[in-house]
């Protein structure tokens, strides 16, 4: 009995199509190690030689590939109608989404209406936590796509950058920190301030913790006054004069433009992160959940691949 499986099929045929394990990796949201893996996988179990490379790194079906290929697009049909005989019930399966705190509430909710107006037979089920708590779900299987601003999983996880994002430090807009916008201070020089800070597990915190370290700030230096799960009470809380906070630059866009906030860069060269689209090794999506994933890539204007 052959021991292939169907993500190896639909690999080797998107490989065959765009004759190209770069592209195929692009297309399918893999790595390219990953691509040439199940490849050689394929070809082990079947026992035979499936593509030719050439000098220009495109490749060729062989004699015995060309055989496989309609007969592994049948199979891939045969499998997609029967997906769309489960998924297209009475009742529309969700798309199952999660989202750690700053895309959940500053990047999804436009994403979302979007792609409604693009499949408005789309329905979505969206969880929401910090960036810990969704890798948690996603390995759980209880969502399929998650959203984050960390890494912190990527020998189980796959991460796809689509937005980058600034981290600054916020104040409230007062003479006593007016006066230190205007002779250039920075976020780094305001860490020893009484602080608002994300709770820990964040992609926030994490970030945050991971400059200092690079920076040689002792968190032992930071004067935490409280740690809080929802940037927007935070961003009141600075607002008022209960300590500074760093921020993604997305969650307090509008606080800044209107003065309610100051805004300082930590360091001249700005401290950045990016948002991710997170899923789990070797994910077979339905062509739903593929289409959303492309719309989220063209949507946030990247075509970064997947790390």
């Amino acid at each position: 009995m052959l021991k292939f499986s169907l993500k190896q099929l639909e690999i080797f045929v998107t490989v065959a199509e765009l004759n190209s394990f770069t592209n195929a990796a692009k297309a399918l949201y893999l790595t390219q190690s990953t691509v040439s893996a199940h490849i050689s996988g394929l070809e082990s179990a079947l026992n035979t030689r499936l593509f030719s490379r050439d000098a220009r790194r495109s490749v060729t079906l062989t004699a015995q590939g060309q055989r496989l290929y309609p007969a592994a697009k049948r199979i891939l049909s045969d499998c997609r109608e029967l997906t769309s005989l489960v998924e297209n019930r009475h009742e529309e399966l969700p798309l199952l989404l999660g989202a750690s705190t700053v895309p959940g509430q500053y990047l999804l909710p436009e994403l979302l209406a979007s792609f409604l107006r693009r499949r408005p037979d789309c329905r979505y089920l969206l969880r929401r936590g910090d960036s810990q708590q969704i890798h948690e779900l996603l390995r759980a299987g209880s969502v399929r796509i998650g959203f984050v601003g960390a890494r912190l999983d990527p020998a189980r996880l796959r991460y796809t950058p689509i937005l980058e994002d600034r981290l600054v430090m916020v104040t409230p807009n007062t003479p006593y920190y007016q006066e230190k916008k205007r002779a250039g201070v920075f976020g780094c020089d305001l860490l020893g301030e009484p602080t608002v800070a994300r709770e820990e597990g964040s992609g926030t915190d994490s970030a945050v913790a991971a400059y200092m370290r690079r920076r040689g700030f002792p968190a032992s230096k930071l004067r935490i006054v409280a740690r809080v799960d929802n940037p927007e009470t935070i961003k009141s809380m600075a607002a008022h004069g209960a300590g500074v906070s760093v921020l993604s630059a997305l969650a307090v866009r509008q606080e800044v433009e209107g003065g309610r906030l100051l805004a300082f860069e930590m360091d001249p060269a700005g401290l950045r992160r990016h948002i991710y689209a997170a899923v789990r090794q070797d994910e077979t999506f339905a062509e739903l959940e593929s289409q959303f994933l492309r719309f989220c890539r063209s949507f946030f204007g990247r075509s970064s691949d997947i790390e």
